[in-house]
């Protein structure tokens, strides 16, 4: 192959195209005329826990954003930190909000037994 090397952010940038094309399919299922609330039920639990690869889509976005925000603080030793902190931040709120929310939903849809 010929031509220049892919860079890191033509990388990044194709990954995300493929991550984008994958989310679009779930959003197609979960549009699904067809779609009852046990399965969406079962497709959030998927999406917050996904035992095929443990810990799920919203813990996985938690680790790319506590990645980049250990990266940061590198950058920041003499500065306020403000790049780092509102990045580990918007890890624990992935985590903490948008997970913990989607397992609400999901037992609200399907209680599975549980008593809370």
């Amino acid at each position: 192959m010929t031509g220049r090397p892919r860079t890191r952010l033509d990388r990044v940038r194709a990954s995300l195209g493929i991550a984008q094309l994958a989310l679009q399919q779930i959003e197609d299922d979960l549009t699904a005329d067809d779609l009852d609330a046990s399965e969406l039920a079962a497709i959030l639990r998927e999406l917050q826990e996904d035992i095929a690869h443990p810990g799920g889509l919203f813990p996985a976005l938690a680790q790319l954003v506590s990645a980049a925000a250990r990266r940061a603080e590198q950058f920041e030793p003499y500065r306020d930190g403000v790049a780092s902190r509102s990045l580990h931040e918007a890890a624990a709120m992935i985590t903490d909000n948008a997970g913990q929310r989607m397992t609400w939903a999901a037992r609200a849809l399907e209680p599975q037994g549980d008593d809370t």
